[in-house]
């Protein structure tokens, strides 16, 4: 139970359009992998992998708990795990997890775990770095990593892909076209010596828009699902699937001279009237979003946010806007929103939508 008043609202037909959107600059035969690590960049993982398992191919998340929440969800569709770890090998083997193998530390570990299971074709994924440097196998790693698939038979390679450095930079292209090429090289490798041919990925969703030449046979779909483009135009393209809300709890008449919140950070200059609202730094809302440099809407109205951004509240200015306690509030709606709130804390959408706590209800409506 939770009994938050704060929920996150998200809009399954807005989900709808944006993966049509992604599929309608797809080959026919591509497929579709989305991405619903971060509790679903910050929405709720399992909720949105419900909504869509009928439409998509595969899913990703990054640590292996994700991808147990989707199982325990009933979620059948293979489920990529990005980012393993040695400790978690047996609980991806018990839930039919496929892991991604990104250096010799952990794919030693696990054809080691395979054999000592009696595994049999058991699905894993190769990771190559080709310019990220984050992580991932390097290209003369290949003779090796082949050798040792070919001695066993406790394995096999579901899919081989890289992730692109700069996909949303055009300033990048000479780069970003070099990770393309490098990256095919090796696939071409594998497809030499091996009997059948992995699944091959690549982009990401700046690369599905900048690079239609490399979707190979499937493409890996994140941010955009969630109404971001990383490019003005795309992004306009695109809608808004979550929204923030709350309530206001109190009303207050403040007179000149009296302060508002922690530090004293403001100072009423004449008479006037706050509403606070449980919803604080605790639940994702920056601090840096205090002393009026964001509103939310109440009534669609702008609210300014004022004094500093509390744990648990907010306190707004409501002077001008007729309200009372209980009317609802609209910390965000709408991707301008989301971007204004990463304009001025400095940062980006992914951050903004990551961060609402998990404590804030969650809503799926459609």
């Amino acid at each position: 139970m939770n009994s938050h008043v704060t929920v996150l609202e998200i809009d399954g037909n807005t989900l709808t359009h944006n993966l049509q959107y992604f599929k309608n600059k797809l080959e026919q035969d591509t497929k579709i992998l989305v991405v619903v690590k971060a509790f679903g960049y910050g929405s709720e993982a399992t909720k949105i992998a419900k909504f869509l398992e009928n439409n998509v191919d595969y899913f990703a998340v990054a640590y292996t708990d994700e991808g147990i929440d989707l199982r325990n969800a009933g979620i059948e569709k293979p489920i990529l795990v990005l980012h393993p770890q040695i400790p978690n090998l047996e609980l991806i083997v018990k839930h039919q997890l496929e892991p991604n193998l990104y250096n010799f530390t952990i794919f030693n570990a696990f054809l080691a775990f395979a054999d000592a299971k009696l595994l049999l074709n058991y699905p894993i994924h190769l990771k190559f770095n080709t310019g990220l440097n984050r992580i991932g196998f390097w290209h003369t790693d290949v003779p090796l990593i082949l050798s040792k698939i070919a001695a066993t038979s406790h394995v096999k390679i579901a899919s081989l892909f890289s992730h692109l450095a700069a996909s949303e930079d055009l300033n990048e292209n000479e780069f970003t076209i070099n990770q393309i090429n490098d990256f095919a090289f090796i696939v071409k490798q594998f497809y030499t010596h091996l009997s059948y041919k992995p699944i091959v990925h690549l982009l990401n969703t700046s690369g599905i828009i900048n690079y239609p030449q490399a979707q190979f046979d499937m493409v890996r779909l994140g941010i955009g699902l969630y109404g971001f483009g990383n490019d003005k135009n795309e992004t306009n393209q695109l809608k808004n699937i979550v929204s923030l809300k709350s309530i206001i709890s109190q009303i207050h008449k403040i007179e000149p001279g009296e302060t508002v919140g922690y530090n004293r950070a403001f100072t009423a200059n004449k008479s006037m009237k706050t509403a606070t609202i449980p919803v604080g730094h605790a639940d994702g809302i920056s601090r840096k979003l205090g002393n009026k440099k964001y509103s939310v809407l109440v009534n669609n109205q702008k609210a300014p946010i004022i004094g500093n951004v509390c744990m648990d509240m907010i306190m707004v200015d409501v002077s001008n806007i007729t309200c009372k306690e209980g009317d609802e509030v609209i910390v965000f709606n709408s991707q301008e929103m989301i971007q204004e709130i990463a304009d001025t804390t400095d940062t980006i959408p992914y951050e903004i939508l990551t961060a609402i706590s998990q404590r804030v209800k969650r809503l799926l409506t459609c």
